[in-house]
């Protein structure tokens, strides 16, 4: 009998975390006229982004650059009520 194990991913994907993008608009200090884009793809847990939180304290802390905007886009790809376990005694072909 082999060992299953289920994918880390698709456990976070039950828990609600799902792709995100983040699409950070800034400002370099020597170039303030230049507007230049960070695009940022992971995954998070809509609504709070608890992560990409800790990426813009960081940035604000630690990177020199001005923040302009942030758009964040996200797409949920799978829920718990999409999930359905059905037993059966037959086999699948």
């Amino acid at each position: 009998m082999s060992s299953r194990t289920v994918d880390d991913s698709f456990c976070r994907m039950l828990q609600g975390y799902s792709l995100t993008s983040a699409e950070v608009l800034y400002r370099m200090p020597d170039h303030p006229t230049l507007l230049q884009t960070f695009l940022w793809q992971f995954e998070d847990l809509a609504p709070d982004y608890p992560r990409l939180k800790r990426f813009l304290d960081h940035w604000e802390r630690e990177i020199e650059a001005i923040i302009h905007s942030v758009r964040v886009m996200h797409q949920g790809l799978i829920t718990p009520k999409e999930i359905r376990i059905v037993k059966s005694g037959g086999h699948l072909h």
